[in-house]
């Protein structure tokens, strides 16, 4: 049975996930696909949240959290179903994560709309990292701005040639195959790598 890795790189309201099976030197896709972290019809939990009274707005936020929340263990959990049931062990999982923010309130968070974005950004990475862990992985995180950066570093490989093997992989695979898919098949590569090292 070889090893498998799931990864996610978060959006509003979904996430892009990418499981790679077999070995760092030669992984292969096994799955590629959007995951939805808010049920349909929902949009931006902030956003939706904005112009309702301050007790309706706090219970809005915190109802859509939970939602998103049992969407992304949900998504790891059925995931890891799928690469178990295509005979691989899943090793773990990788998201790439955000800067985090201070301790805000809903109600501070609603009065400065440039907030609202960086709340639901964090929200649907904490979510996943929430979901992983409840999945009983810990998850290895890589920074969202500079993920492929941060991957060849724990990798012990340049930007380069990351690049070079995002490229072939994706070549392999074939499309869709763009940034996010790349961003989260280098957190996946972490993710086999971390397991090879640990034997």
């Amino acid at each position: 049975m070889s090893r498998a890795a799931l990864a996610f790189k978060p959006r509003t309201g979904r996430a892009v996930l990418v499981m790679l099976a077999g070995s760092v030197r030669e992984p292969l896709v096994l799955e590629r696909a959007e995951v939805a972290l808010l049920p349909p019809g929902e949009f931006a939990t902030y956003h939706a949240a904005e112009g309702l009274e301050p007790e309706a707005a706090r219970t809005y936020v915190k109802g859509s959290i939970a939602r998103a929340q049992q969407l992304a263990t949900s998504a790891i959990r059925e995931a890891v179903k799928r690469g178990k049931a295509a005979g691989h062990d899943v090793c773990g999982c990788g998201v790439l994560v955000g800067t985090g923010m201070p301790k805000w309130s809903t109600e501070e968070i609603l009065a400065v709309h440039v907030r609202m974005h960086k709340a639901e950004g964090e929200l649907f990475r904490e979510v996943l990292v929430q979901g992983a862990r409840d999945c009983g992985f810990e998850p290895a995180t890589l920074p969202d701005k500079t993920a492929l950066d941060a991957a060849a570093k724990k990798l012990g490989i340049t930007r380069a040639r990351l690049d070079a093997d995002l490229a072939a992989i994706g070549k392999a695979a074939g499309p869709p195959w763009g940034k996010y898919q790349k961003e989260a098949a280098a957190a996946a590569l972490v993710v086999l790598k971390q397991a090879e090292t640990r034997g």
